[in-house]
Formats: C-alpha cells, sequence, structure tokens
C-alpha cells in the first residue's frame, strides 16, 4: 500500500514492539507501509489527521499548517545566537556597499519608505558629510556577509562648525533592550571625536529618558546641512516655532537722521543720560532658554507632533 502526502517538514519514526518502522523521509513527499504488518491507515480530507487505527498503536494528530516535525534531537536547528557588544563595529555605509540593501531593509523596518528612495538616501553618505554609520556584528560564517544591527546619520551643522546633528537613530527590533542603542551612540560620540567634532544635536519624540541617561539635555534647534553646499528644505524649518518677529527699523527713530529744524547755531546738546536699570525681571521672551522638563517642549514636528531638541558636549 503507497500513501503520497503532498507537505514538506523532516523526519518522524515511530518504532514499537507490535508496530513496524513507519518513516516520514526528509521532504515527507512519500509514505510506504507493508499490508502485512500494517494496521488501518486514515488520512482526513486536509491532510491535518494522521491517525493508526491499532490497539498497539497509539493514536497520532499532525496538526494543520505543520511545517516541520523533526524528533531528532541531533538534527533539530540551532537558535542563532544574539550578537556580543564587544564584537560589534560602527562602519559608513560608504564603505560597505554590499550591505546597502540590508541597511535599507533595517531603516524602513521602523520608517516605511520606497525601498528605492531610501538606497538613493543612503548613497549620498559621504566622508564630507552628512554620512551614514552602521553598526555591525560579525558573520556567524566565514563567507556570510556582517549583519547589520543598527544605523544613524551625521550631518554638519550651520554656523555651528564643531557640532553635529544626529539623525534616522534605529536598532533591529529583535535586538532592542540589550544595551545596542548605547553602544551605537557611545560609538557615535568616538566617531564624532576623532574628527574633531565637540557637541551632539538630536530630536526625539518619547525617547527622552534614554538620551537623558546617556548625557543628553535639552536643547534649541539647530540646522543641518543635507550637502555640503545645501541647507534644509524650508518646509522643514517652518517646523521650527518662530521667534517674535523684530519690529521693523523705524526711521522716526533714528536720531541722526532726522533734520533739526533750522535756527541759530549754538552748541550741540550733550546726549541725555542712560536709562536706569529695571528692579524687576521681565519674563523670559519665547526665544530665551527652552522647558527644562523632559515631560513639555515648544516644539513640534511636520506633523504637529511634540518634538524634544537634546545635545550633548562630547
Amino acid at each position: 500500500m503507497e500513501v503520497i502526502l503532498n507537505t514538506s517538514p523532516a523526519e518522524l519514526t515511530l518504532d514499537l514492539a507490535c508496530q513496524p518502522e513507519l518513516t516520514l523521509r526528509s521532504n515527507l513527499t512519500k509514505l510506504t507501509l507493508d499490508p502485512t504488518h500494517q494496521p488501518e491507515l486514515t488520512l482526513s480530507p486536509q491532510l491535518a489527521e494522521l491517525t493508526l487505527d491499532s490497539t498497539c498503536q497509539p493514536e497520532m494528530t499532525l496538526s494543520p499548517g505543520l511545517a516541520e516535525l523533526n524528533l531528532d534531537p541531533e538534527h533539530q536547528p540551532e537558535e542563532t545566537p544574539a550578537p556580543k557588544l564587544v564584537e560589534l563595529t560602527l562602519e559608513p555605509v560608504h564603505c560597505r556597499p554590499e550591505l546597502l540593501d540590508a541597511c535599507a531593509d533595517l531603516i524602513n523596518e521602523q520608517w516605511p519608505r520606497s525601498h528605492a528612495s531610501r538606497l538613493h538616501s543612503l548613497g549620498q553618505s559621504s566622508d564630507a558629510f552628512p554620512l551614514c554609520l552602521m553598526l555591525l556584528s560579525p558573520p556567524h560564517t566565514p563567507e556570510a556577509a556582517p549583519i547589520v544591527v543598527g544605523h544613524a546619520r551625521l550631518s554638519r551643522v550651520l554656523d555651528r562648525p564643531q557640532s553635529l546633528l544626529v539623525e534616522t537613530v534605529v536598532v533591529a527590533r529583535a535586538l532592542r533592550g540589550r544595551g545596542f542603542g548605547r553602544r551605537l551612540m557611545e560609538g557615535l560620540e568616538v566617531f564624532a571625536q576623532a574628527r574633531g567634532f565637540h557637541r551632539l544635536h538630536l530630536t526625539t519624540h518619547d525617547q527622552m529618558q534614554f538620551y537623558a541617561h546617556l548625557g543628553y539635555h535639552l536643547g534649541e534647534p539647530v540646522q543641518g546641512l543635507v550637502f555640503t553646499s545645501q541647507r534644509l528644505p524650508t518646509t522643514l524649518l517652518r517646523a521650527f516655532p518662530r521667534a517674535p518677529s523684530p519690529r521693523p527699523p523705524c526711521k522716526a527713530l533714528n536720531l541722526t537722521a532726522q533734520v533739526a529744524p533750522r535756527g541759530p547755531k549754538g552748541p550741540a546738546l550733550p546726549p541725555p543720560p542712560p536709562l536706569p536699570e529695571p528692579l524687576t525681571t521681565s519674563p523670559p521672551t519665547p526665544s530665551g532658554n527652552p522647558p527644562k522638563s523632559l515631560l513639555e517642549t515648544r516644539y513640534q514636528d511636520l506633523r504637529g507632533c511634540p518634538i524634544f531638541w537634546m545635545e550633548k558636549d562630547i
């Protein structure tokens, strides 16, 4: 008697004293039973249940959708070990072009976007900034490629030659909460210091406590440079709260420009004395220091959501 199973897993062997050996081969495409020593075999229409009807054979059920069943401990799949923090390295994307696709997939897992558009953005990375860095884990086998476990982008800051703006910070979902984010941020500091930079700026919506534990504090918005000679789009700058508009220069207040009435010439009048200092401190203007609480912010992103600007001296 020959029974054909149309499914795909591994090997199942039942060896009982009153039951001949029943083997489901590695591809599980053929099951052969000797009719002279084999009790009745019943298969349900959907290949979901396999029952051996015999007094000396217990019932066996294969659940629907079972992809793999292997009772041999020597052939059990090994779990992929998590990367070790001490083995991680930080490398620029443009130095490892073979990892561009993996890096794009990692970022799109957090912020979905066209794969081609993401590759184009990563392709702009260069030593002249902006510069994309990958946190890499060694491969599990010598012939395999390193594993991209994190990413961050560094950009120059307008009018602040010793500052860098940190953007697009992400760690693989399966590895979060294990110290990889801290390792990535510490690596960025070492990378920036080695190139003569002394301050890092970043934005966050909900990770204020994480960055505070790394030494960041609330700061003010800065303007990152998308390219060496190109600034951020105007639409992004509009997301920053506007400072009070300065009053237009009033020519009437320019005493030196006014024409004095004609009259007899005489000695010039002395300048008026300076105004006394106010005794009370006026309330700070909106362009003053930002709130010190990590729970409130004056800034919003393009969607109108609160956003926190933070910075750290390195």
